[in-house]
């Protein structure tokens, strides 16, 4: 520990501050412990990267080695190990939180539990703000019983769709409700968005009605609130809704840059983005939004798979280093467009490739199933399906609980960053 810098708590509250002010300046927190400590009680935006973790994940989510990182842990050594593995790996400016997480605690600071905090947290406050509407799971069930004008699309990922879903839903992962939806619907027709629990479910709600939609709801509490009103979920499913006609593409196209207008997203060219990518005095993150298929398909060299309805709903996952620029790429520019839109809200420095890219030639095949593998195995299983039915039901409702109560200490905490357009 004596060749390790050390900082204070209240030396990176300022540094939180400073980043808030949009002073330019990056910072990389790091939490060291492993993911259920992690999840017990963390700082905000702390990215979770246990001493394993280090040598799989530190390139992709600090991809620059003169990142400002701080470490943290409760006292167990860990973020000395991590710390020291980092400037090992060529990290040069690197930093051990003097006291862990208890000294921040003690200064002020609030820690949270649960998983993909700040994206959860916005979440529920882009409800609160935007008014978006919902449906229960009861009331859900009573429409589709009466043949009512109803489409269910599950705004997860194709793998938990498959695992289980609404009866009659199909999926359409986050990133990608805009691109689709519009060819499915006409004036009459009610567009019901689910997740498991809330965030995809409002955010991409939101998105559709952003995009001036306004037959659209969130289900209240997803398939977690079904479950709960004692209904029946499908397993097994795996339709997933198609890429849209002409007709749709361009209704698409047209929402998309209305948003873009209204939320400020800017669009780039390569010859730009290429030299974000080389500098060393400041992070550039580029992620190829489309779906896991369309990137293995062909994407560019230096992309990192993030469909956009993950990043949005897993920012710290995917984006360690706050203060960077993010920099999304598509084929057409929608995608990439409405999640650019919720990361500017976000307070990310967001921007959009200009779409012509896919015609290029050298593109690369294959996708980062490793990367993926990693995040996965880093998540904590969420603790809503043990076998005893009612330990389950009591679990999943402590979960929709707590994600509900997160805007209280949202309202207690000065040191988070979000600006609704």
């Amino acid at each position: 520990m004596a060749d390790l810098h050390t900082t204070s708590a209240t030396e990176l509250m300022e540094r939180h501050r400073g980043l808030l002010r949009r002073d330019g300046t990056e910072l990389a927190l790091l939490d060291a412990r492993e993911p259920t400590e992690f999840t017990r009680r963390h700082l905000l935006y702390a990215a979770n990267l246990p001493p394993t973790h280090v040598g799989l994940e530190a390139s992709a989510r600090i991809p620059r080695l003169g990142t400002p990182v701080v470490v943290c842990d409760d006292g167990g050594g860990e973020a000395a190990a991590v710390a020291l593995e980092l400037t090992v790996l060529g990290y040069t400016d690197t930093a051990v939180l003097e006291g862990g997480i208890d000294a921040w605690a003690a200064a002020g600071g609030e820690l949270y539990s649960g998983i993909n905090v700040p994206s959860k947290l916005f979440g529920e406050l882009v409800e609160a703000h935007f008014g978006t509407p919902h449906v229960t799971a009861t009331e859900l069930a009573g429409w589709l019983a009466d043949g009512r004008d109803v489409v269910v699309v599950d705004s997860r990922t194709r793998r938990e769709f498959n695992r289980m879903s609404i009866p009659t839903g199909r999926s359409c992962p986050g990133g990608e409700l805009v691109r689709r939806v519009h060819e499915l619907v006409d004036d009459a027709t009610t567009v019901v968005v689910n997740c498991a629990g809330r965030t995809r479910s409002i955010m991409g709600a939101q998105s559709l009605r952003s995009a001036g939609m306004e037959r659209v709801v969130a289900l209240k509490d997803g398939t977690m609130g079904w479950e709960l009103a004692g209904l029946e979920l499908q397993h097994g499913c795996d339709e997933l809704v198609p890429e849209p006609g002409v007709d749709g593409r361009q209704q698409s196209l047209a929402a998309a840059r209305a948003v873009a207008q209204r939320c400020g997203v800017k669009t780039i060219g390569r010859d730009q983005l290429a030299g974000w990518l080389a500098q060393s005095d400041r992070t550039t993150y580029f992620m190829d939004v489309r779906t896991p298929e369309a990137y293995a398909a062909g994407h560019l060299a230096d992309a990192v798979c993030a469909p956009g309805g993950q990043l949005v709903q897993a920012t710290d996952e995917y984006l360690a280093t706050r203060g960077a620029r993010v920099v999304l790429a598509d084929h057409d520019g929608i995608g990439a467009t409405m999640t650019a839109s919720w990361l500017i809200q976000m307070g990310w420095d967001a921007w959009v490739l200009e779409p012509n890219w896919l015609a290029e030639t050298g593109l690369v095949t294959g996708g980062n199933d490793d990367a993926e593998a990693a995040r996965r195995s880093r998540q904590p299983a969420l603790p809503y399906d043990p076998e005893d039915a009612e330990v389950a039901r009591a679990a999943m409702q402590a979960y929709l609980d707590w994600e509900i109560a997160l805007p209280d200490q949202y309202a207690r905490d000065d040191l988070v960053g979000f600006q609704f357009r």
